[in-house]
């Protein structure tokens, strides 16, 4: 991540219960990162006023909160121990009227309020679409200058941009997770998945990750990308690997049917029927 990082590994790993703060918490990935981290953090789960919130009352405190609200953002995250960043417009096709308030006034908003209350970290969600205007078929380091492919994209590049900034001026540690295809593994073995062959990344994959990103010291800013131990890595982990520790538990090719079968006697060794993994990049 060249000087994105500021100091070297190995970094110490924070146990216990820390407060975290969610945005976005009744989303795919919010509700399934409340029920995997229910039993890790104190949770304050967060999402827009007329968003059902009930299911995730088993999982921490539930709150509905407008992120045009800043002094309702501000008494939410006090006390703090994380912010966790979830809530985006995620429309790829989405023009700019309907990214405006969420992803950039409200990203800008959950930054300001973590701030004024001095919470040490935020790890915000940000996306491959911030780099998917590379050509097809190049994979992307983590300090590959952003290349967005849509205007989400775009939205998710200021708040990578954003979250060095109040690294840098405020002192808040902030982590920035480029999020790849987030599915199940079942979703992988359904017959039509080859649209996510380099960048699917496993549910428990993701929120194993984040607990990482929450949870991990000693980086002021960083940008970390969240793919699955796929052959074909669109994002390269590399990064990810050695500076959180992230060991992906699954591969695409091992889940899918189709690439199951035809690369199971591939000459790189490869074998995503069985045991091992020779060959596969990084």
């Amino acid at each position: 991540m060249g000087d994105a990082v500021t100091i070297q590994t190995p970094f110490p790993f924070t146990e216990g219960r820390l407060k975290v703060i969610v945005t976005g918490a009744a989303g795919r990935i919010g509700s399934g990162f409340a029920k995997f981290a229910a039993d890790r953090f104190d949770l304050v789960l967060l999402d827009r006023p007329g968003v059902d919130l009930s299911e995730l009352a088993a999982y921490g405190r539930t709150e509905h909160c407008d992120l045009a609200d800043l002094p309702r953002l501000v008494e939410l995250c006090r006390g703090a121990d994380c912010v966790l960043h979830l809530a985006a417009d995620s429309n790829t096709a989405a023009q700019w009227e309907s990214l405006l308030a969420t992803n950039i006034v409200g990203t800008y908003h959950v930054f300001d309020a973590a701030k004024q209350v001095r919470c040490p970290r935020l790890v915000f969600a940000s996306s491959v679409h911030a780099v998917s205007g590379y050509a097809a078929g190049r994979q992307i380091s983590a300090d590959a200058p952003v290349n967005p492919g849509n205007l989400y994209g775009v939205t998710k590049c200021f708040g990578e941009a954003l979250g060095r900034y109040f690294a840098e001026r405020d002192g808040l540690s902030v982590m920035a997770v480029r999020i790849g295809a987030f599915q199940t593994p079942d979703a992988a073995r359904e017959p039509d998945s080859e649209w996510m062959i380099g960048t699917f990344v496993a549910d428990q994959d993701l929120y194993s990750l984040l607990e990482r990103a929450i949870r991990i010291e000693g980086i002021e800013f960083g940008i970390f990308h969240a793919v699955s131990n796929n052959w074909f890595k669109r994002l390269d982990i590399t990064e990810t690997r050695e500076l959180l520790g992230y060991e992906p538990a699954h591969d695409f090719m091992r889940l899918s049917p189709v690439f199951r079968e035809l690369f199971t006697d591939l000459p790189h060794g490869h074998n995503p029927a069985g045991a091992g993994g020779g060959g596969t990049p990084a």
